[in-house]
């Protein structure tokens, strides 16, 4: 699969993550079927060509750590748009995964 079609499975999955739900970088990989691939994912979510309609802030790290380079406005702007969804971000800047976690493949 070229860069594009595999930046394409990684948009349209992440489109897939409901409201005041998470997953990580590694599930979207596995979701992609290369769970080596969590690296790319975190790229393609780097450039994400519509930050409005791809909601790449309900991405975290495999410890629900947010992302301290978050593309359209950091650390911060990563938190208020999962805290508006309803998701609680500790004070150390991580996600309860066995409360907020999504695997893919449920409905919303």
């Amino acid at each position: 699969m070229a860069n594009g079609a595999v930046f394409q499975k990684i948009y349209q999955i992440v489109k897939q993550i409901p409201k005041g739900k998470v997953t990580t970088y590694g599930q979207i990989a596995l979701l992609c079927g290369n769970p080596r691939m969590s690296r790319v994912v975190g790229y393609a979510l780097h450039v994400n060509p519509e930050p409005g309609v791809i909601p790449c802030h309900r991405v975290v790290n495999r410890f629900g750590g947010l992302s301290s380079a978050f593309a359209f406005g950091g650390i911060n702007e990563q938190r208020l748009l999962l805290e508006a969804e309803g998701v609680y971000v500790r004070p150390d800047e991580t996600v309860d995964l066995s409360v907020y976690f999504w695997a893919g493949g449920e409905t919303e």
